[in-house]
């Protein structure tokens, strides 16, 4: 026959193969039937079989007998060792696979040479607290057997095969008769022995080639349906390119034995290039039943969930405990003793204080086994004290006191309120202005107090004071009064009494406290304002107006003819003359006095004898007795002098009469003073 192409040929091969392993077929298998379910007690090797028989009407033995960890395993913690003597024999463990190999050591052993070296296997944890179930399952052949499925998984090795080809070729593998397929994986277990327990990364028989990111199985008994088991995947599949086809990842890549998706061929090397591919046997039809594998478990016992107990007050309660054991004993202690009591429940002896009693799940005798606390709390009702009746002042935040005989003491603001304003032996108010009523109650561990006790806030009012502003005069005193009888009284001066006299500005205060057993107190202050005695500084003279300056601070009031005041300081003077500058406080605070002079220096005169402004002079000059005044014409040439004794010009030089002109004068008030100049007219 003429081949034609690679897949042929695999084709070719895997059809004689198939020949051949059928022809197997006719050798009758053998039937493995292995007891001993047992309970594990943690520190202490365990034979995993307590019998084992291997039943083959037509063969004598076989080359080797493979045990292996197919479930629960923990590397590095647990190990199978052949022990006794059994010089036929020789073992080998592979941690990675979790599996230990019994086969001969010069020659084929026999069947009963392997029953009793199989009942010689024993188990071992070196972890202190180990936990879960591991189930033993013990094959004839290589392939890993699963017993929770009854199927067989096996590895076959082929560097750079297609998933095409992979799935064509695990079609053509037999296993004592029953026909293989690329392995579909459905469950925790399967994924752990088919692809965590794997020595190299494969295919499996997944794919969305029909429809993209939709999964299915496309071999095995599972064929055509969707991917319900997902969880041990690498965070892929993605939806992109061709990569439409399951793999396990290679040892390191992710999850252990997780799975990807990459295209039919894979990469050319590294991680993600195929290394062979994964073959599942049994679940399809016509397949024989066959016993070359059988499988016994080992327990390792645990408390699974407990259940403590409050009760108040002395009495007897029930504990609970659930275990992944048939039985579970009770104890008084922690370790040692004997049993006092059997099951998943309990009931105590009459028990006056908190107890602890303890749940084990493993066989009387295990001493190594961690016993499981559960503790009936036995509490006591608490017993409160407090004062039912508490006076305060107003707007005073207070502080509520109370006692408990045991547990907590809760402070509510109703007699049915569920959240606490507070929690503890005391309790702060908030300022309160009205009667206020609060409750507690006693927590002890969730036994409460019989009722909850009212406690009473009577709010007593406070003084009532009224702060006043106050002036007084300087040089004198003044009395302040606190304005309230029957209560006691501190000023800010440390006097007790309800007036104090002061002289001097400021403020002040005065606590003032009522006579009842709480004492309630309120502060009046007084800001007291002094008012200065006037002190005129100058009398400013500007042409007619006359600015009175004082240099005090007051509130005053002035005058310039001692009987009409205004609260201004400036006047307009109508005409020139001697004045008195008078200023006083509003409030009776003193008086000052200045006298001072307006001169008033008229613009012309009309010296034609008609008595009307026929002279000219500079009015109120004669309030300056040094005061010289001195007249000139247009030319420079002098006229006239005045002063105090002669005031007056009448227009004449020499007795004769001057023609009307402008003129001009100097005026000085004394030898001290500045110079004034200026000029009128003189109209006939």
């Amino acid at each position: 026959m003429k081949i034609t192409n690679t897949t042929t040929i695999l084709v070719f091969l895997f059809s004689l193969l198939g020949l051949f392993t059928k022809a197997q077929t006719s050798n009758v298998a053998p039937i493995l039937t292995a007891t001993g379910n047992q309970i594990y007690c943690p520190g202490t090797p365990m034979k995993i079989v307590t019998n084992m028989t291997i039943v083959d009407p037509d063969d004598p033995g076989v080359t080797a007998i493979y045990i292996q960890i197919s479930s629960g395993y923990v590397s590095g913690e647990d190990l199978l060792t052949l022990t006794g003597l059994h010089p036929t024999i020789t073992s080998s463990w592979d941690s990675n696979t979790g599996k230990l190999t019994l086969s001969g050591l010069f020659s084929q052993p026999t069947y009963a040479e392997l029953e009793a070296a199989i009942e010689d296997v024993e188990y071992s944890n070196s972890s202190f607290n180990p936990s879960g179930v591991r189930t033993f399952s013990i094959s004839i052949g290589q392939a890993n057997y699963l017993p929770s499925n009854g199927h067989y998984y096996q590895y076959i090795p082929n560097i750079g095969i297609t998933w095409s080809d992979a799935r064509l070729a695990a079609t053509t593998n037999f296993y004592y008769g029953i026909q293989g397929y690329l392995a579909t994986i459905t469950a925790a277990d399967e994924a752990q022995l088919a692809g965590e327990q794997s020595p190299g990364a494969g295919w499996i028989g997944g794919s969305d080639e029909q429809q993209e990111g939709v999964w299915r199985w496309m071999t095995g008994p599972e064929a055509g349906t969707a991917f319900a088991f997902t969880f041990w995947n690498t965070g892929e599949p993605n939806s992109s390119g061709n990569e439409d086809y399951t793999h396990i990842t290679a040892p390191g890549v992710g999850i252990p034995g997780s799975w990807n998706d990459i295209s039919n061929t894979g990469e050319a090397s590294g991680d993600y290039q195929p290394k062979g591919y994964i073959v599942e046997y049994g679940g399809m039809p016509g397949d024989p039943i066959i016993q070359i594998s059988t499988s016994t478990t080992i327990t390792i016992p645990s408390i699974t969930s407990s259940t403590t107990v409050d009760t108040c007050n002395p009495g007897v309660v029930t504990l609970e405990a659930m275990a992944n054991v048939p039985v579970i004993y009770w104890y008084t202690t922690a370790t040692g003793g004997i049993p006092i009591a059997t099951g998943t429940s309990f009931t105590t002896p009459f028990l006056n204080t908190t107890t602890t009693f303890f749940a084990d799940p493993f066989p009387v005798g295990c001493t190594t086994g961690i016993r499981t606390a559960v503790t009936a709390f036995v509490n006591t009702t608490p017993v409160l004290t407090t004062n039912t009746t508490v006076a305060t002042c107003e707007n005073t935040p207070t502080t509520l006191t109370a006692t408990t005989t045991s547990g907590v003491i809760n402070w509510y603001s109703s007699l049915t309120s569920t959240t606490p304003l507070a929690t503890g032996t005391s309790f702060t108010t908030p300022a309160l202005t009205q009667n206020t009523t609060y409750y507690i109650e006693g927590n002890n561990n969730r036994c409460l107090s019989i009722t909850r006790i009212a406690i009473n806030v009577q709010v007593n009012p406070k003084p009532q004071v009224i702060d006043e502003n106050l002036t007084f005069c300087e040089n004198e005193t003044l009395t302040l009064n606190a304005g309230i009888n029957n209560v006691t009284y501190l000023w800010s001066t440390s006097e007790t009494t309800s007036t104090i006299t002061i002289s001097a500005p400021g403020t002040y205060s005065v606590l003032v406290t009522d006579l009842t057993p709480q004492g309630c107190s309120s502060t009046k202050t007084f800001t007291i304002t002094q008012n200065d005695l006037p002190v005129i500084d100058e009398v400013v003279i500007n042409g007619t107006t006359a600015t009175i300056i004082v240099s005090t601070i007051g509130d005053y009031e002035y005058s310039i003819d001692g009987e009409s005041f205004q609260t201004s300081n400036v006047f307009t003077v109508s005409e020139g003359g001697s004045y008195t500058a008078v200023v006083r406080g509003k409030n009776n605070c003193g008086y000052d006095f200045r006298d001072f002079a307006v001169l008033t220096i008229p613009s012309y005169f009309t010296p034609n004898g008609d008595g009307f402004n026929d002279v000219w002079s500079i009015k109120g000059m004669m309030n300056y007795p040094n005061a010289k005044v001195s007249i000139f014409n247009r030319y420079g040439k002098l006229i006239k002098q005045l002063n105090a004794v002669d005031t007056t010009w009448d227009g004449t030089l020499n007795n004769q009469l001057l023609s009307s002109d402008d003129y001009w004068f100097t005026f000085k008030r004394d030898d001290s003073s500045s110079e004034v100049k200026g000029h009128f007219s003189l109209k006939r």
